[in-house]
Formats: C-alpha cells, structure tokens, sequence
C-alpha cells in the first residue's frame, strides 16, 4: 500500500504488542494492520531490530494516536 492510504502510528520491538493495539483500535472501530520485517513470520527476531508497525487511514490517524496513548477524548470522538 501506498503511504497515501496508510499511516503508521506506532513502532514496537514485540509483534505481540503491536497485536493488542490493533485490538485495542478494533475495539474502537478503527481498522489497523501490522507490518513488520520478519521474513514471513520465520526470523521474528528481526521484529525486534527493525521495529513492527501499526497502521492507520489517515483519516483515523489523530483518533487513533490518541487511544493508544490513552487519551480520555478519543472514546468520544
């Protein structure tokens, strides 16, 4: 996907964290998906290195940022 569509709102070192944010997104009717660098699952270590991404339509990029920070207007929004 093209940065167009597509924004990343956060970076972690463990595929398992980025999981519960896109959980978390979910839980908010935000779609979000992972990307991240690790040969297709089979050198998930290289999530580490290189960081595992959380994406976003730039249209919920500001909504989005504020629920993973834990912001108390982002439910309202």
């Amino acid at each position: 996907m093209s940065s167009d569509i597509e924004v990343v709102i956060e970076t972690f070192s463990d595929k398992s964290f980025a999981e519960a944010a896109v959980s978390l997104l979910a839980s908010e009717k935000i779609q979000a998906w992972i990307r991240s660098d690790d040969a297709g699952g089979g050198l998930p270590n290289l999530g580490f290195a290189r960081g595992v991404r959380v994406l976003v339509a730039p249209a919920d990029e500001a909504r989005a940022r504020a629920i993973l920070d834990g912001g108390a207007e982002a439910s309202g929004a």
